[in-house]
């Protein structure tokens, strides 16, 4: 059981890291586009769908695109991302320069950051509620007895609040991060 809790606190945290991965720094990473989707054949789909996503440069992202009747749409999902970029079409390549960030942009992407962390930290307790509640479950029908109970129950609380620190320790370098001119 205590795999299980593990494990699915770990891909909550797993999922916080790949966040933060979009969030923009002031360098150029293909992960900055990981949440843009596009209007593609009738559906939204993930900007990796539509083409080849690369950062040939410091600053520089490029998104080669398959189907050229995608390239209005693809610039459009990425100009309206809240991402704050601006793409340039050239063919059936776009280029998006990454700009140097503002000490108010700064702050936003940290207060981004902050607000994924809190819902990782309420994933990770969700579980840990509902993993508690079937100890609990256990205990009253009688499957384990009251210590077994009280030593799940404090090992489920030590594997939280060590993903608790964990989601902590990584907002806090993503937020030095951000923060470095």
């Amino acid at each position: 059981m205590m795999e299980n809790v593990r494990k699915k606190m770990n891909n909550s945290f797993e999922n916080l890291l790949k966040d933060f991965g979009g969030l923009r720094t002031g360098r150029a990473s293909v992960t900055i586009l990981d949440h843009v989707m596009v209007e593609a054949y009738g559906n939204k789909v993930p900007i990796q769908q539509v083409g080849t996503i690369s950062a040939s440069e410091a600053k520089l992202l490029t998104v080669q695109i398959w189907d050229t009747s995608l390239i209005k749409a693809t610039e459009q999902a990425i100009r309206t991302s809240q991402l704050g970029l601006n793409p340039v079409v050239d063919g059936q390549l776009i280029r998006i320069t990454i700009p140097n960030l503002s000490e108010e942009r700064r702050k936003e992407i940290c207060k981004m950051a902050g607000k994924y962390a809190e819902q990782t930290k309420i994933a990770v307790r969700n579980i840990r509620r509902e993993c508690m509640d079937e100890v609990k479950r256990q205990e009253k029908s009688k499957e384990i007895t009251e210590d077994q109970q009280k030593k799940l129950l404090d090992e489920i609380q030590k594997i939280t609040d060590e993903f608790v620190k964990r989601i902590d320790t990584s907002l806090s370098l993503k937020e030095k991060e951000v923060m470095k001119i």
